[in-house]
Parts: structure tokens; C-alpha cells; sequence
């Protein structure tokens, strides 16, 4: 019988950072190749959905946009849960949204799903008059928390597929890595191991 599914894997992707990085304008981009000018806040949250296709396997992916704002920290947190994939993005023109990527991370790590995979990305690298923030730096702080770095824009579209394209590509080999052990045959842990003597006793 036919799956009525039209995908191989269904990817859910967060993105995170400061309010006003840019971070409705990647999805946007992403999943509509359009780019908005003005600045919408995303109140609570958004998502999109885009199928694409990895090494011959369609993948779904599935990309909820978080509020930067404080006052909806508390939603966000309930939507790392399910997170497989995390982008943390922060603004090249903007000091401030690259200093709390580290609280922004550890957020992360304190609410999402162990073993998630994430990326950095620095958004509006195509305003190079207005940058402060060194892709030197950015790809340091990404070594330090130990994860991988791409600049983009939203408005030029530079790297934004790439950068989706590389978390998803990420994300399916871990499930794909996952699913080979739960397959491998487990060793009987009784056998020869003292099993035979329990129950014994009484």
C-alpha cells in the first residue's frame, strides 16, 4: 500500500536570536524567496514549511520563527523541545545580538532535545558599511560553542539556502546514524554472564 506521506523525513528547525536580526526575513527567503523590507514582529510565533530534497531523500522541513522579545521567552522554551535542528542568529551590524548569542545557546542547551544540531548564523552581511562584528569573530564564537558558522543575507540572499540546507543535511545523517544502531542485532547480555544462576536463591 502506497504512504499517503509525500516526504522520506520530516526536520523541524528553530530559529532563535535577538529581536530584529533578521530572522523572519531567512525564513522568509528561504521558503518563499521573497525579502520584506520592513520589519514585522513576530508575535509569539511563526512557521513555514519547504520540502526539499537531500541525496535522493525528500526531506519536509518543518521551521518554526521564534520572537526575539523577552516577553515571549517563555513560549520559545516550550518549542525547543521538539526542535531537531537550532539556528542561532544574530545581526553583523548589531554588537548586542552577537554578544547574547551565548545566552541564547545556553538557553539551548538547558531546553532542548540533547544531541540537537545547531549553527550560527550572522545575518546582513551584505551591509559591510554598517558591519561591526568580524566574520573572524563569528566563526570564533562558533568554535567555542563548538558548532558551525556561515554568514548570510536575507536581503541579497547570500548562503541562506546553503545555511538550511547544511543544518537539514546534518540532522538527516543523525537520524540516519541513530537508526542504524537501534538496527544493529543487541548482544545477549544474559548469556554467560551469570545469567543462569538467577532465581537460585530462594
Amino acid at each position: 500500500m502506497a504512504s499517503s506521506r509525500n516526504y522520506d523525513f520530516l526536520i523541524k528547525l528553530l530559529l532563535i536570536g535577538d529581536s530584529g536580526v533578521g530572522k523572519s526575513c531567512c525564513l522568509l527567503r528561504f521558503s518563499e524567496d521573497s525579502f520584506t523590507p520592513s520589519f514585522i514582529t513576530t508575535i509569539g510565533i511563526d512557521f513555514k514549511i519547504r520540502t526539499i530534497e537531500l541525496d535522493g531523500k525528500r526531506v519536509k522541513l518543518q521551521i518554526w520563527d521564534t520572537a526575539g522579545q523577552e516577553r515571549f521567552r517563555t513560549i520559545t522554551t516550550a518549542y525547543y523541545r521538539g526542535a531537531m535542528g537550532i539556528l542561532l542568529v544574530y545581526d553583523v551590524t548589531d554588537e548586542r545580538s552577537f554578544n547574547n548569542i551565548r545566552t541564547w545557546f545556553s538557553n539551548v542547551e538547558q531546553h532542548a532535545t540533547e544531541g540537537v544540531n545547531k549553527i550560527l548564523i550572522g545575518n546582513k552581511c551584505d551591509w559591510e558599511e554598517k558591519r561591526v562584528v568580524s566574520t573572524e569573530r563569528g566563526q570564533a564564537l562558533a568554535d567555542e560553542l563548538g558548532i558551525p558558522f556561515m554568514e548570510v543575507s536575507a536581503k541579497s540572499n547570500i548562503n541562506i539556502e546553503k545555511a538550511f540546507y547544511s543544518l537539514a543535511g546534518d540532522i538527516k545523517k543523525r537520524i540516519m546514524d541513530t537508526q542504524r544502531q537501534e538496527e544493529k542485532p543487541q548482544p545477549n547480555v544474559t548469556s554467560g554472564f551469570g545469567g543462569e544462576q538467577k532465581g537460585g536463591c530462594c
